[in-house]
């Protein structure tokens, strides 16, 4: 079995090797096999991560699959705000799913090295880390932590970004929590798995 950045991390994944608990229905009804066919078909390429519990209620995947997509493929987040965003969720929320998809999708699109270490051990980001991507992992640890952001957070955001992007990052964080906590309560496999 190849390796896969959650076997190496310093801090455990606990749905990790555990068996899922809810994978796609068994056999698919037409609506369950459409709306399949239409991730196949897609820019996704298959039916995988938060997509196996979602076929049980295809209208609710289409359009978790559609924000989605709009966020990943048609967003305006450069490729490593968008990935070490993503990585701070799945690594706040110890989803083993997208930590292991979007790891290396943040480390081609440039994420130092140093950087994702960090945030998979827990620790503070390098002080020389970009200021965007610094900014975007207090963004995402207030959300998730005080479910809302301080107020200085949020002028240093309108400062940085603007409202436009400012609401991306937020709609970012809060579209891959609820995918993150879907999986982890279905125990759905890394993407090796």
């Amino acid at each position: 079995m190849k390796s896969v950045p959650s076997m190496t991390s310093p801090r455990p994944f606990p749905e990790a090797g555990q068996c899922e608990r809810l994978g796609p229905p068994a056999s698919l009804d037409g609506a369950q096999q459409a709306a399949a066919d239409e991730l196949i078909n897609g820019p996704r390429r298959g039916v995988y991560g938060p997509f196996r519990p979602l076929l049980h209620r295809p209208p609710l995947l289409r359009a978790v699959a559609k924000v989605g997509e709009t966020l990943r493929y048609e967003g305006t987040l450069d490729a490593a705000l968008r990935e070490w965003t993503i990585c701070v969720v799945a690594r706040e929320l110890s989803n083993v799913f997208e930590w292991d998809m979007h790891l290396p999708l943040a480390a081609a699109a440039g994420v130092p090295a140093a950087a994702l270490d960090a945030l998979d051990a827990g620790d503070p980001s390098p002080s020389d880390l970009r200021a965007d991507l610094a900014l975007a992992r207090t963004v995402a640890g207030e959300l998730i932590s005080r479910h809302r952001v301080s107020d200085d957070t949020w002028r240093e955001g309108l400062r940085m970004w603007g409202e436009p992007t400012l609401v991306e990052v937020l709609t970012l964080v809060g579209y891959f929590g609820m995918v993150c906590w879907l999986m982890n309560v279905a125990r759905t496999p890394g993407p090796t798995a």
